[in-house]
């Protein structure tokens, strides 16, 4: 049986008592998950405007600029050639003559097709590359990947991806079966860990987790523990907790990580209530995590209230949306058939896009609470071409303990009414185009 979600003049009946609430100027309301079911969470604001950003200038490069400068010409060879993977499907179907369905596209990858759509029309490509040219193109890829450093297996998942689009689009196969093909993860650490650009970021992440000298860290997505092998080799022995939504992925990281006395391991989801029954941690690591965030800013501000005082967050984040992305990765991020809640509730709602920009998510640190914002690498870095970067940043230090509203708005409104959790923030990012 559905389960039926509040209404939107649920959520504005909502927001508007705690508008009403002392101390509140602005609010925001919206689904999370909460178990099977749903939950209202809230962000809200005392009303003052979103600070400035400022960011910090990173220091230079800590790769040799021999090793990075071939990032650029490789990615754009990359690039090129799921490109034309994605011409090829398009024009070979009549996709560009009639709509989705000649892809014969399962709805919940709709958007993705729209996506590629709007990159042909941007690129100009409205003829299909002929075989020679994809021929070409691959195996530019190929020579592209082993420049940077990726390993076989991750060449065969490109190849296989890109040959693979209309049965990935009609979901007559999923990209997990490509990705952890054999039920191993050899694959997906070729892309978190094992190519020079990951190495870069792992590396930088893992110096700023060490600057902070922390006696017990959270990491949130761990995923297949890429990153957390290049913290754990930093800072030594210390609590780590490491988690992740995928019970897979903790089993596999008791088992890697088994010779080392730190690690716990939790279940964690960054789309449902995320208090955890522990003391605060000093630092906070989410590597290719956060954008799977329903809302950015209220996953932000749930995590700063996991920090202790003067706690410092690292966040490893992808703020492109590269054509081998959406030929590949992106359908990870499609929603599952049975899904509870509709897309993105923050500012990428009802847009085709997954990714915050560099500069978006620094507007989210900054008005979620967020203080000494700094992002590596620089804009003018080689390796900024991958559109990847660590983002750094200290818990600030004025915000109100929610708990006190969370009683007021249990007197306010009905039973089935009052938000699960609250959340204060320096300002809120709304677009109020979709404010209910």
């Amino acid at each position: 049986m559905p389960i039926e979600l509040p209404s939107r003049d649920d959520l504005r009946l909502v927001r508007r008592a705690l508008e009403g609430l002392p101390g509140v100027a602005e609010a925001e309301v919206f689904l999370i998950a909460d178990g099977p079911r749903a939950a209202m969470s809230a962000l809200v604001s005392d009303g003052r405007p979103l600070p400035e950003p400022s960011v910090a200038t990173p220091p230079p490069a800590r790769l040799g600029s021999g090793e990075t400068q071939v990032v650029p010409g490789c990615l754009a060879a990359m690039e090129r050639a799921a490109l034309l993977a994605i011409a090829h499907t398009v024009h070979t179907t009549g996709l560009f003559r009639d709509s989705a369905e000649a892809l014969g596209a399962a709805p919940r990858h709709r958007w993705i097709v729209r996506r590629w759509l709007a990159a042909l029309t941007s690129e100009n490509l409205l003829a299909p590359p002929s075989r020679q040219e994809l021929a070409r193109a691959m195996r530019d890829l190929d020579a592209a990947r082993q420049q940077l450093g990726y390993p076989a297996e991750m060449g065969r998942f490109f190849q296989t991806a890109l040959r693979s689009l209309p049965r990935l689009v009609r979901d007559e196969i999923t990209l997990q079966s490509l990705l952890f093909a054999g039920g191993g993860m050899t694959t997906a650490r070729g892309n978190y860990r094992d190519n020079l650009i990951s190495r870069h970021l792992n590396e930088v992440a893992a110096t700023a987790v060490a600057a902070r000298a922390p006696a017990r860290v959270l990491e949130i997505g761990a995923g297949v523990g890429a990153t957390t092998d290049a913290v754990l080799a930093a800072v030594g022995e210390v609590d780590y907790l490491f988690t992740d939504v995928s019970a897979f992925f903790l089993d596999a990281a008791r088992e890697r990580f088994a010779h080392r006395p730190g690690p716990r391991y939790a279940l964690l989801d960054v789309n449902a209530p995320m208090a955890l029954d522990e003391q605060p941690f000093d630092v906070v690591l989410a590597a290719n995590v956060l954008h799977n965030a329903r809302h950015a800013g209220r996953t932000l501000a749930a995590i700063r209230e996991l920090l202790a005082p003067g706690g410092t967050l690292v966040l490893i984040e992808s703020c492109v949306e590269h054509h081998l992305v959406s030929a590949s990765m992106h359908f990870l991020m499609s929603p599952r058939t049975d899904e509870l809640l509709p897309g993105f509730a923050d500012v990428r709602q009802g847009q085709d896009r997954v990714f915050l920009s560099r500069t978006e998510w620094i507007r989210q640190l900054t008005a979620a609470g967020y203080r000494d914002v700094r992002v590596e690498p620089a804009p003018d870095d080689p390796l900024a071409a991958a559109g990847q970067y660590v983002f750094t940043a200290v818990r600030g230090d004025r915000h109100p303990d929610p708990a006190p509203l969370l009683s007021k708005a249990a007197e306010a409104l009905p039973p089935r009414l009052v938000p699960r959790e609250i959340h204060t923030v320096d300002a809120l990012i709304t677009d109020r185009s979709h404010r209910p």
